[in-house]
């Protein structure tokens, strides 16, 4: 970890660091010590753009309905890709819970932390009956294309 955190401020100078770090408070309404938090468990969280931060925020906010202090522990959720991962398992997630297919206790964090493989396994094969275009959507999710609604039939 400590290699990590030395090559994401590497090429960054004190007042760069601040700059984020005061970025990081006030795009996740995060206090210091969950800044502390989030860095220490993903350090290239420091290397993402403002305007990729801001996107992430966003949507982990608006649309997942995460709280400031979920994401402060769970950070790496900040480096996986928005739109190839997180945004697409998101969406199969929350089919499956609203249509009763999977545990409501399935963490969203759980679901995005799974490899391609578990996840597919796990989450899309075991529905395809009752849910047989589940893997078109999700593959096509994972492509850009933002599905209005996962479908049945």
């Amino acid at each position: 970890m400590f290699r990590l955190a030395l090559q994401a401020v590497a090429f960054l100078n004190e007042e760069k660091i601040a700059g984020k770090v005061d970025y990081l408070k006030n795009t996740f309404r995060w206090s210091d010590a969950q800044v502390r938090i989030a860095v220490c468990g993903a350090p290239f969280v420091l290397r993402k753009s403002k305007e990729s931060l801001k996107r992430r925020s966003e949507f982990l906010f608006s649309e997942v309905g995460l709280e400031p202090v979920y994401v402060a522990h769970r950070p790496i959720i900040l480096c996986l890709s928005l739109d190839g991962r997180v945004r697409p398992r998101y969406y199969v997630l929350k089919f499956l819970k609203e249509n009763g297919l999977v545990d409501r206790k399935l963490s969203f964090h759980t679901a995005v932390m799974m490899t391609e493989k578990v996840f597919v396994e796990k989450l899309i094969c075991p529905h395809k009956e009752a849910a047989p275009h589940l893997a078109e959507d999700y593959a096509a999710a994972c492509k850009g294309e933002v599905p209005t609604n996962f479908r049945f039939t």
